[in-house]
């Protein structure tokens, strides 16, 4: 072994000692090593060895080969000086290699004579033992001295402040461990730290290398530890077929394999007397069911004795006997003259005779019968199809069927009668829509003006003339910003009511300025264009397609628009305080009929022609929900302020309860109207909702929806409301906010109010 440090020859000389004194010991003192050596072979190659308290180490490591050849100068010395004793094993002499550390110290003596040294100095050995290895250059001197307790209960040393005991009977004492809160901070700052793990036997913190934590990894999926090893190797035939001369074994065939066995025989007759004692009981195998049906008598499949009861019991139908008229030589009368047999063929089918007498002279000459295979088919589907058990007819009331619905006396308020009407259009009264107080009501015509009414008095307070039909109008629902929304062939207006006090009208008009107007984004220029009023001082917005419904979000500054034609395009949000557009995040399939905003979470619906489809708003993709309508077109809908609870219009006069928690089809379908209905509407706070129709009417309803889930919405039809003229029937109904009445707007150019 070649040495670095200046201390290398005075390593020698110490190895050449240590081998004189080792080959002087009896063969007595061989077996404890021998020993020794078995435990380190037996704990692989973690484990530990340390001779005679010095700082070396043995492990199984050291037993490589690039180590013994870099130390053949050592092991050549040693054995030259012994005088030829090759007793001595290799064993022991790598057991004090480790004095070669000691020397490389301060003083290497007083490391061999630790026997007369104390406990507490364990530390500083430890710190001699570092500086050893970090001055010596050999791959031995690398590593650090390991603890040598053995196969012992670690449960022993819980509570003592030593590990164990060396060979020489001295204490091992603990190295000191971290507590949680340092070994925290020492995994913030290594990122490595989760490879370290603590060796309970050996007392010290290892860390693994990649090669050991793919190994774990590997045996945690229950693979082999090692990558390069295949468990599906293909197998290799080892023997040789072909060449083979002689047999595997050409012992002839024994006699026993020729002769019955007598203790089978014996069992057998065991067997045999079990059997008929009754101790084994022996299975009939089943019958194997014949395939396909098995025929049996149709009309015979009742008893005797429900035959006689005569009770339940239908006899067959019996064959008509035959008569005259199947006579082969009936008598002359029963021939039908020419006239007669005309006059069939004017008949009926059903009333025509199914056999005409004819009349032959003898036998010979009578042919086959033409209806014979019709005949017998149609008796087998009389025999077939008719009843064969008498059934009891059981005696229900109708009115029992009905079911149990409460008075309309103890579900008041309801609106049942017309109170006030309001007069002023010239024109049908297409839309109509209340503000958040209920003070105020706004109407549009197809005469093209938009009016404002007081709801208490009828009092027309304000007036706006425009050149096209109005189609829809709809009031902020906020109190704080009283802003009316118009719809108008392809333009939506917003107009200022004037409505508010003196700061909110400041709000409005710094909203409405023509200068806060932004450039549109490219994916909406094409769709919508946004302008400024000059004729009442608004904001104008206009389309690429008619606009056929708006639906304002609760919170005031989002406005849905619909455009029927529009296809893909045809639903957009503006955002009126940042006079922006923008289209929904997700793709409609069908053509848009109208929208909704959910009342409390950020859901809209979406309703074509024949689905309503549920979408997230804060989420793009698919739809969360459709709703299966099954009517021919959709025309309106609304919402229960809860939100769990649909309400869809139909142009066939249907109209569909959906419990979204419930179904995606509908819970209820109500046919009432005969006509295709217009619009319906649900009450904030009360349990009522309403529909109009084409027919001049309007229906009110009684909608009551449970907070237990396990328990149906109620419904009951309270009353039937008319007034309006037939031409054009009604268009447009609404609820006030705060009392149970309803607003009705016809095409005979009348408001009318229904109070109770």
């Amino acid at each position: 072994m070649t040495k670095k440090s200046k201390g290398g020859k005075e390593d020698k000389t110490a190895i050449e000692t240590k081998s004189k004194s080792v080959s002087g010991k009896s063969q007595k003192q061989k077996k404890p090593v021998e020993k020794e050596e078995e435990l380190i072979q037996e704990s692989g190659t973690d484990s530990d060895y340390d001779g005679d308290s010095l700082s070396g180490s043995l492990n199984s490591d050291d037993f490589d080969s690039d180590i013994f050849e870099s130390e053949d100068d050592v092991t050549q010395g040693g054995t030259e000086e012994d005088g030829g004793d090759g007793e001595s094993s290799q064993d022991e002499l790598l057991d004090h290699e480790g004095s070669i550390d000691s020397e490389d110290g301060d003083d290497g003596s007083e490391q061999i004579d630790s026997d007369n040294i104390e406990e507490e100095d364990g530390s500083d050995e430890a710190s001699d033992r570092d500086e050893a290895v970090e001055e010596s250059d050999s791959s031995e001197d690398e590593v650090a001295p390991r603890n040598t307790v053995g196969d012992v209960p670690l449960n022993w040393y819980k509570d003592e402040k030593h590990i164990g005991y060396d060979i020489t009977g001295k204490k091992i004492t603990k190295k000191e461990r971290q507590d949680k809160l340092d070994s925290f901070l020492a995994s913030m700052d290594d990122s490595k730290n989760w490879r370290k793990i603590i060796d309970d036997y050996n007392d010290e913190e290892v860390e693994l290398t990649k090669e050991e934590s793919k190994m774990v990894r590997r045996l945690l999926k229950g693979q082999a530890p090692h990558a390069d090893f295949d468990p599906y190797a293909d197998y290799v035939d080892w023997f040789k077929w072909t060449d083979a001369i002689h047999p595997l074994s050409s012992a002839p065939e024994p006699k026993r394999r020729f002769i019955p066995s007598i203790w089978e025989a014996k069992k057998v007759v065991k067997l045999v007397r079990r059997i008929r004692m009754g101790l084994i009981k022996v299975k009939k195998p089943e019958e194997e069911p014949e395939e396909g049906p098995v025929p049996y008598l149709l009309w015979d499949a009742l008893t005797s004795d429900q035959k006689n009861k005569h009770l339940t019991y239908i006899p067959p139908p019996k064959l008509k006997l035959p008569g005259h008229e199947e006579s082969y030589n009936p008598s002359l009368e029963y021939i039908p003259t020419e006239e007669e047999k005309a006059s069939y063929e004017l008949m009926f089918e059903e009333d025509r005779p199914k056999l005409i007498p004819t009349r032959f002279t003898c036998l010979r000459s009578i042919p086959a019968y033409e209806n014979a295979l019709k005949e017998s088919f149609e008796r087998c589907l009389d025999l077939y199809l008719c009843p064969r058990i008498r059934k009891k007819r059981i005696n229900i009331d109708p009115e029992s069927l009905k079911p149990k619905l409460p008075s309309r006396k103890d579900l008041r308020p309801y609106p049942n009668s017309c109170y006030l009407e309001y007069k002023g259009h010239t024109g049908a009264v297409t839309s109509i829509s209340t503000d958040s107080s209920g003070q105020w009501i706004a109407s549009g015509s197809t005469d093209g003006s938009v009016r404002i009414w007081e709801v208490e008095t009828g009092r027309c307070l304000k007036v706006w003339q425009f050149d096209e039909a109005i189609k829809f109008v709809a009031w902020n629902p906020l109190s704080s910003l009283p802003v009316l929304a118009i719809a108008m062939g392809r333009d939506l207006f917003f107009l200022n009511t004037e409505l508010g006090n003196d700061e909110e009208q400041e709000v409005i008009k710094e909203m409405f300025h023509s200068g806060n107007i932004p450039e549109p984004e490219a994916s909406v220029a094409a769709i919508v264009t946004w302008l400024s009023d000059e004729l009442y001082g608004g904001i104008k917005i206009r389309h690429f397609k008619n606009i056929s419904s708006i639906d304002w979000h609760r919170k005031g500054d989002y406005l849905s628009t619909v455009m029927a034609s529009g296809e893909t395009r045809g639903v957009v949000l503006h955002q009126l305080s940042k006079k922006k557009t923008q289209r929904l995040p997700f793709k409609i399939r069908g053509l848009p009929v109208c929208t909704l905003f959910h009342p409390s979470l950020s859901y809209i619906f979406v309703a074509t022609r024949k689905d309503v489809r549920v979408y997230n708003l804060l989420k793009t993709g698919l739809a969360t929900k459709k709703l299966e309508t099954g009517m021919r077109e959709i025309s309106s809908m609304a919402i229960h302020p809860g939100g769990d609870n649909l309400i869809v219009g139909s142009k066939e006069g249907k109209m569909c309860w959906f419990d979204m928690d419930l179904s995606s089809k509908p819970y209820k379908t109500l046919k009432n109207h005969p006509k295709d209905i217009t619009n319906v509407a649900v009450h904030r706070s009360y349990p009522l909702f309403a529909s109009c129709s084409e027919d001049s009417t309007a229906y009110v309803f009684h909608g009551k929806v449970y907070n237990d889930l396990n328990q149906n919405p109620l419904i009951v039809p309270l009353e039937i409301l008319r007034g309006h003229s037939i031409k054009g029937g009604v268009l447009d109904c609404k609820f006030h906010p705060r009392q149970p009445w309803l607003f009705t707007a016809g095409a005979d150019s009348i408001i009318k109010l229904y109070c109770h």
